[in-house]
Order: structure tokens, then C-alpha cells, then sequence
């Protein structure tokens, strides 16, 4: 009977409000500001001295940006003021006095606000109390010079010149009367699209911005357009700014209106184009007060190349260079497979999907090599990727071992003299050179080198580059590992080794790589330890592998590089690891953008959120985030401050275009029952497929447009069905578990349950045991999580999901029971909960087994991400912004999509 799949009670919908502005401050204390549903924005505060007499100003709800200064430098103190400048309230300003004499009457107070009152009307500025300027205040900041010609000026900015109920007027611009090109502030004269400081409150850096406007409001009062430059420290990196170069600043497309005396000194900040060799783009910065070579934006984090709308450079014209110039050629119509490095690699599922899903954008992504210290998951990777080089060491032996390379090549020349050849190999590489000479019974030849590495493989305490030699006159059993100052007589075997292996493609070399994918482990995050270095994230050597992967993209310069992780990564002493890795791309000239993707979004019956980070080089575009195809249940929640960075529809988007949730009857019900004991690693499906995710799953490798074993396929086969085989006592309560919805330990004999939700052990009744005397509802059961755990021994349901398919399969803390068979999942169902292909086989022990596939990205999640990914290698412009819409029949596999078909 097929299982029915019907929604849940707890079903919300996962939406995505618009990002608001945010501007540049060194404040670093921030206040998070509850918006409505939970989505929160940060606000820039400043103390500003009220008088007791000025009435309270009601907070419009936005980010704030304080600004204070001394007006009339020496003047007698009744001339102070400090004027707060609000990011989206148009000319909202406080304004105080020392002197209380000054304050404006309420007689004068109506006269001048009946003068202005119809042109006004329609502004949303803030309540403030006027106060009466003197003649020499109004003199240090005033526009001068005659006004652009009316004509001119309303074609330029007709948004200052429309009234609220006009076709396109907002009531959030200021309306001028004129505009012009310069204005005198303090004795300095400025002009349009020249940079200059804003003054900030007192102890706090002043702010930076570029003036795109200079005009008379009506209400005779002069102002000017800001568009701000980000320090690295107002951007997300915050704490983790250091390394960023002091004279560095972002530019954004964050606008607003300010007073004209905000302004401070005038500064000079030019434009430095982008280079990956830092080296080469310091030589080509000029004398400046500050450059700026990227763009920031606040949703999803987004350091990008320039754009023409963003960088106006003067009147009239645009930059030169876009973020969609790129200097390499376009892809041939050969499709030259590109070369992927999955690091962390695991089984593969992140390096699988990414491929595919560039696969479906028409871009032939192959993983060249893999890197991962756990032997089983290499060996499940290397099963289903005959053609990949995997490796399996610790990365930072891999990247000794490259740096050694990279050595050994320039030493033989190999690269002037050899191209790469998957399948080359030498001509004389297998000569017989053996003149007949015997050596000495205490001599050993070198027949060939058969491989290399970085470290101590035999564990005898010396580490260094090592190469397994086969001898002369010996086996397999006699290969060792061999220091190479120890090969010193076989100089001729290295050089072929060398050669053979450039050709081959054994090793990247710098330059060589399109793609760095993976998810270096950060385990002293982990809730689990209770040791944490909060102060320290790097003192703990379980955090390290992170600056490990950083070292190897910045010795390598992929083109692209995509990082996964877990969110605490946001979370954990305050985000400091995710802001590290944001930062180290940012500061090596990548260009990057941060996003949270949930599996269940992309056609699983899971959750799992998880955090990706993009890297492209400034000559490349920029991938985008993929947008949703599905519905999900939703579990969980987000760090406050990185809300706006979940992929998913903004909440007034038609919700109609996304398909249905996916259920555990969904992906599971067609596979064959199997016992508590499953000793079988293939199996025939027995049913045809029921549901189209089913179907899906089961395609071969050529229907998914794997690529991995060539074009070879192979018959379809039910593969690694097997359950954690539980010991007798775990399997005796299992089979008391009723096959309900719901079900779990509660169910069973002697347990009771109060008002609370405390579940107790019955006193009235002797405690039911088992057949080996041991009690039928164990002690941990009873008090995990205080007697309110409803997981131990819990069945799943048939339209239930998962939160996240975990790493262990042992019932005793989760619900991970079949629904209607007395046993926990088995691999294959974990694996279609994660989205692997039916045909993808595990190695290994079966915990080993369920941990790969625990610990992997959930296949449609990479290959959503390899999509987008593909159409950046095919330099397909992102200028929709940081996400794109799938096509429609992104699911229907079998042939690569037009990238004409995606919808942006």
C-alpha cells in the first residue's frame, strides 16, 4: 500500500523580507532591532546630549547614523550644535543649543512652519524643534555658483521634483527647488562626485562618503546626496577585519539625503582595479587619503566588482570596467572539462552535485581531486569517481605536498616541456634498463616510483616528501616509502616520475584549478564540546582546518571557491570563524557572497540548513544563489544578523511557482522491506517507482548526466539497503514500539506521563524486563532531557521529515525508526534523504557508511549551486543581483539547459 503524504500541522513558510539599508560606522556596538516576524536590522547608534526642554523624537524604525560637529571653529559656545543625520528619513534633524535663549519661540515656530507648510507636506521627516540660525552659521556651509538649468536638472534627478501623489514621486525624497554643482563648507568648496569625510559623533571616526547631489529643498535649506564607502570593519567582518588594509573602502549603492554642514575635509579616493596579485595591485595605487576596488553590499554579504550603476565616477560618466568584462575567453564549443578540488571531500556528495548540476547548465565540470583523512569515504569516492585523484591525508600535508610539487616541476622544466594528459604517459616509462649487473644482497635498486606524499607514512617520526618506490627483483609486498634525500642515485626515476606525473595531472599546480570546493570540519564549534574557546576560536586545533583550506586557495588562486559549513559557524563566538573565511577571500581580491540553503527547499524531505560561502576571482563573474524550487517544513531558526542572507522567495513573492513538500513516504516507499539483520549489499527493487522524486532517484549515471564513470553505464541496482543491525535488547524494544504515527519509548510498558510532559517510570507495577534481565524502558530514556524527550525509539512517519539526517544510526536519542518495519533506516534511505542516486555505493563498515552520508552536502543542494555555478564559468552576467530563478523543468534530467531558459 502506498503511503500518503499529507501536510502537517507545524508547516510554515520560509520567506525572505527585503534587506534594508545599512550604513558605514565604526560604531561596532550595535543594537538588533526586532522587525516584524523575527527578521531584524541592524541600527547605528550615537549619544546625542538633549535638552530638557526638546521633546523626545519617535524612531521611524530604520538604521540610524549619528553625525555631530562645531560649527564656527572658536566660536562661543551658544553656536554649537550637533545635527543627527537618519539613514531613509529625508532631512530629519535634532538640533541643540547650549544657549536656551536661541530657541525659537512657539509664535515664530508656527510663522515658519506655516511658510513651508504645502511644500512639506508630503515629506516624512521627524517632529524636531527649530532653531533660529545666525547669519554667520548660515554663511560656513551654502551653495554656491548659479544652479543648473531647471531643465536639466529635473531630467537628471526628476524624483526631487515630483509631488507625492504623482505617477513615480515617493514620499521619501526630499523635493528641491534647484540643484547645483558646488557648494563652500568651512572655506572648502566641493563639488559633485567629490569624496569627503561626514562627521561623526565625538571619539568615533568620521564617515566617508561621495556627494551625488548638491541642492535647495523646499524648505530653503541646502543638502547633499551621500553615497557611502564601507570601512572593512562596518562591513560584516567587524572583529575580523584586521588584515584588511587601512586605506581600503568598499563602495555601496546605500544612499541618503544630509544638511549640508555634515560635510567635513574633502578626501582623495581613487579607484583601484582589482588584482589577485597583491603584490602588483599595491604598485598600482597612487597618493591617496583611500582606494576602494570592490562594492559591498548588506544581503548576503556581497564584496563584488564594480558596477556601472554603483560607481559614478563623475557627472555625466560611468566605470570603465564592469563586473561582467572578464579577461578570459569564453568556453569553446569543445566543452574542455574543467577541474574541480574537493577538499574535506567525504564521500563526495558536494563535489557529485556541483558537477551535475553544471552538467545541466551545458559547463563540463569533473572532480579531478579529492582530499579527505577518513580511508572509507576516500574509498566510496574513488568507487563512484574511477578518474579522480583522491587522496587520502591530512590537507595540510596536501598542501606541503603541492608546494612540493610545484618544486619539482620547476625543476625538471616540466612545464615548458609537457602538456597534461589524463592518460599520458611516457613512451620509454615501462624500459627495461637492466644491464644484467648483480648487485650486492645489501643493495636494493629502484625499479620505478610508484607514488607521492608529504609526512610520515610509516610512521617512523620523520616527516617530508616521501615516494613509494617498487624495487627491482621485488613485489607489491616489498614497495616502501622513501625519502627523497635517500633517492639521491635514482635522480633519472624522479624526473620520470615527475614528467609522467605533470602529465597525468596527479597534483594541482597554481593555476591549474577552476574550482575549490569544500567543508573544512570545525569541530570545536560543536555544542557537544564543553570546552569551547569562545576567546579563541584558532587556540582550539579543532578549528584550525579552516585556515588550512584558506592557505590552499591562496596558494592555488582557483577561480572559484565554494565553502560549506554548519550555521553555528554564525553563531559561535559571535560569528568569528564564518567572518574569518569572508575575510581571508576578501582580503586575497576574491570577490564573495554568503548565503543559508536549506535542503528540504530543493525537493528533500529534510531541513538542513547550512551556510555557503562563493569566491570568484575579479575576473570572473560572481555566481548566484539559486532560488527555491519547493516547499519546505520548516525547523529551526537563523543567527538574527544573518536573516537576510537565507535563499529563499521575498515575502511578496508568488509562492504558487514552488512545488509541494516532499515527505518521508516520498523518497522512501518503493524500496523492498528488509530485516533487522540485512546481510545483503545489492538487491533487485522488486516495485517500479511510485512518486516522481523516486523516479528521479533512480536514473543511471548517464541519465543524471554523471559524467564520472565516462560514458560507461551500468544496470540499475538496489545498493547498500542495510540497516545498523541492533543488538538484541534494542531490537526486542523496537519491536514493542507500536507502528503509529508518533510512537516512541513513551508507548511502551510502565511508562507514564504527567500533566508537565514528564514522562516517570510506573510505580504501581513491577518494571517490565527484557529477556536479558535488563529493564524494557531503559534509565537514559527516562531522564534525557528531563523526562520530557519524546525521540528515543521514535518511529518516523509517512508524512513526516527529518530535521537532518544525522551521522549515527542508534535509536537511543533520535527518531530514526522505519515506520511500519522494526529497525532504523538504512543507508539507502538515509542516502535519498541526502538526495544521493540509487546508484552511488558506500564502502566501508555500515557506521563508517552512515556517517559518510550523515556528514554529506545533500546532493540537489550541490546541484543547485552547480547550476549557478555553471553559468558564471560561462560568464553569464549576474546582474539580477546575488540570486536567480531555476528553470521550470530543472528537474526534468536527462539533457543540459539553456542558460537562455533561466528566469531572472
Amino acid at each position: 500500500m502506498e503511503p500518503t503524504a499529507t501536510p502537517v500541522s507545524e508547516k510554515r513558510q520560509l520567506r525572505r523580507r527585503k534587506p534594508p539599508q545599512e550604513s558605514p560606522s565604526s560604531d561596532h556596538e550595535e543594537e538588533e532591532e526586532v522587525r516584524s516576524r523575527g527578521r531584524t536590522k541592524r541600527r547605528k547608534t550615537a549619544s546625542v546630549k538633549k535638552e530638557k526642554d526638546m521633546a523626545a523624537q519617535p524612531s521611524n524604525g530604520v538604521k540610524e547614523k549619528a553625525i555631530s560637529g562645531s560649527k564656527g571653529k572658536g566660536k562661543e559656545k551658544s553656536k554649537k550644535k550637533t545635527r543627527t543625520v537618519v539613514k531613509g528619513d529625508t532631512g530629519g534633524e535634532q538640533m541643540e543649543e547650549e544657549n536656551e535663549d536661541a530657541l525659537v519661540d512657539e509664535e515664530e515656530e508656527e510663522k515658519v512652519q506655516e511658510e513651508v507648510q504645502e511644500e512639506v507636506a508630503t515629506e516624512p521627516r521627524k517632529r524636531v524643534l527649530k532653531l533660529k540660525q545666525s547669519k554667520e552659521v548660515e554663511l560656513e556651509a551654502q551653495l554656491v555658483g548659479d544652479p543648473i538649468d531647471d531643465t536639466e536638472a529635473k531630467k537628471k534627478w526628476p524624483h526631487r521634483y515630483m509631488t507625492k501623489t504623482s505617477e513615480t514621486g515617493s514620499s521619501e525624497n526630499i523635493r528641491a527647488r534647484r540643484h547645483y554643482t558646488r557648494a563652500n563648507v568651512d572655506g572648502t568648496v566641493f563639488e559633485l562626485y567629490n569624496d569627503a569625510y561626514v562627521k561623526a559623533e565625538d571619539g568615533k571616526p568620521d564617515y566617508i562618503c561621495r556627494i551625488m547631489e548638491l541642492f535647495e529643498g523646499v524648505d530653503r535649506k541646502a543638502y547633499f546626496t551621500a553615497q557611502w564607502f564601507f570601512r572593512a570593519e562596518d562591513t560584516v567582518l567587524k572583529q575580523c577585519s584586521d588584515k584588511q588594509d587601512r586605506r581600503r573602502l568598499f563602495l555601496s549603492d546605500d544612499k541618503n539625503d544630509n544638511p549640508l554642514d555634515c560635510i567635513g575635509a574633502k578626501l582623495k579616493i581613487v579607484r583601484v582595479e582589482p588584482n589577485i596579485d597583491l603584490a602588483a595591485k599595491q604598485k598600482t595605487i597612487p597618493e591617496c587619503d583611500y582606494y576602494y576596488d570592490m562594492s559591498y553590499v548588506v544581503a548576503y554579504s556581497t564584496f563584488a566588482n564594480l558596477s556601472r550603476e554603483i560607481d559614478v565616477l563623475k557627472e555625466g560618466s560611468t566605470s570603465h570596467v564592469s563586473s561582467d568584462i572578464i579577461d578570459h575567453e569564453p568556453l569553446s564549443s569543445e566543452k574542455k572539462s574543467l577541474h574541480l578540488l574537493d577538499l574535506y571531500s567525504g564521500c563526495g556528495g558536494m563535489s557529485t552535485g556541483l558537477c551535475i548540476g553544471a552538467a545541466l547548465s551545458g559547463t563540463n565540470l569533473e572532480t579531478t581531486w579529492a582530499v579527505d583523512f577518513n580511508s572509507h569515504a576516500c574509498e566510496s569516492l574513488q568507487t563512484n569517481h574511477p578518474r579522480t585523484q583522491v587522496r587520502n591525508e591530512k590537507a595540510e600535508n596536501f598542501l606541503a605536498l603541492i608546494k612540493e610539487w610545484k618544486k619539482l616541476v620547476d625543476e625538471y622544466n616540466v612545464q615548458n616541456e609537457y602538456t597534461v594528459d589524463a592518460s599520458g604517459d611516457l613512451e620509454d616509462s615501462d624500459t627495461d634498463d637492466d644491464d644484467g649487473t648483480k648487485l650486492p644482497k645489501d643493495v636494493f635498486e629502484v625499479d620505478k616510483l610508484l607514488s607521492i606524499c608529504y609526512g610520515d607514512p610509516q610512521n617512523i617520526g620523520i616527516v617530508g616528501v616521501k615516494f613509494l618506490v617498487r624495487w627491482k627483483g621485488y613485489g607489491p609486498a616489498d614497495d616502501s616509502w622513501e625519502p627523497i634525500e635517500g633517492l639521491c642515485e635514482a635522480k633519472e626515476k624522479i624526473r620520470e616520475f615527475v614528467v609522467n606525473g605533470y602529465k597525468r595531472n596527479i597534483l594541482p599546480l597554481p593555476g591549474t584549478v577552476d574550482v575549490i570546493c569544500g567543508g573544512p570540519p570545525c569541530q570545536g564549534i560543536s555544542g557537544f564540546n564543553r570546552f569551547r574557546n569562545t576567546a579563541n576560536p584558532f587556540g582550539d586545533e579543532k578549528n584550525v582546518q579552516m585556515q588550512v583550506y584558506m592557505e590552499i586557495v591562496e596558494y592555488l588562486k582557483p577561480r572559484y571557491v565554494l565553502m560549506e559549513n554548519v550555521v553555528d559557524i554564525l553563531k559561535f563566538s559571535k560569528g568569528f570563524l564564518g567572518r574569518y573565511a569572508l575575510g581571508r577571500l576578501v582580503e586575497m581580491n576574491y570577490q564573495a557572497r554568503l548565503g543559508l540553503m536549506v535542503a528540504g527547499c530543493y525537493g528533500l524531505p529534510q531541513f538542513r540548513m547550512r551556510m555557503f560561502l562563493f569566491g570568484a576571482l575579479p575576473t570572473e563573474v560572481l555566481p548566484q544563489f539559486a532560488l527555491p524550487t519547493h516547499n519546505v517544513v520548516i525547523r529551526g531558526n537563523v543567527p538574527q544578523e544573518f536573516t537576510l542572507h537565507v535563499v529563499a522567495l521575498d515575502e511578496n513573492a508568488d509562492r504558487s511557482v514552488l512545488k509541494p513538500e516532499l515527505f518521508l513516504g516520498d523518497a522512501i516507499s518503493d524500496l523492498p522491506p528488509v530485516p533487522n539483520n540485512e546481510p545483503r549489499e545489492e538487491m533487485s527493487y522488486g516495485e517500479a517507482p511510485q512518486t516522481e522524486f523516486q523516479k528521479y532517484i533512480r536514473l543511471s549515471r548517464k541519465e543524471m548526466l554523471d559524467h564520472s564513470f565516462g560514458d560507461v553505464d551500468q544496470e540499475p541496482k538496489l545498493l547498500d539497503h542495510q540497516p545498523l543491525k541492533l543488538n538484541d535488547d534494542d531490537y526486542a524494544r523496537v519491536c514493542q514500539i507500536p507502528k503509529r504515527k508518533g510512537a516512541n519509548f513513551r508507548d511502551l510498558a510502565g511508562v507514564k506521563v504527567g500533566p508537565d510532559n514528564v514522562c516517570y517510570l510506573d510505580k504501581d507495577i513491577k518494571r517490565p524486563l527484557l529477556p536479558s534481565g535488563k529493564p524494557l524502558v531503559p534509565d537514559y530514556a527516562v531522564s534525557h532531557l528531563n523526562g520530557k524527550s519524546v525521540k528515543c525509539f521514535g518511529r518516523l512517519w509517512w508524512d513526516e521529515t527529518v530535521p537532518t539526517v544525522v551521522t549515527r544510526a542508534e535509536p537511543h536519542n533520535q527518531i530514526i525508526l522505519h515506520p511500519v518495519q522494526d529497525r532504523v533506516l538504512t543507508i539507502r534511505e538515509n542516502a535519498r534523504l541526502q538526495g544521493f542516486p540509487d546508484y552511488y555505493k558506500f564502502s566501508g563498515p555500515l557506521k563508517e557508511k552512515y556517517m559518510q552520508v550523515g556528514n554529506a552536502v545533500a546532493v540537489p543542494v550541490g546541484r543547485a549551486l552547480g547550476f549557478g555555478l555553471g553559468r558564471a564559468l560561462q560568464k553569464i552576467p549576474s546582474d539580477s543581483g546575488p540570486v536567480f530563478t531555476l528553470p521550470p523543468n530543472f528537474l526534468i534530467v536527462g539533457q543540459p539547459h539553456s542558460s537562455s531558459e533561466v528566469e531572472l
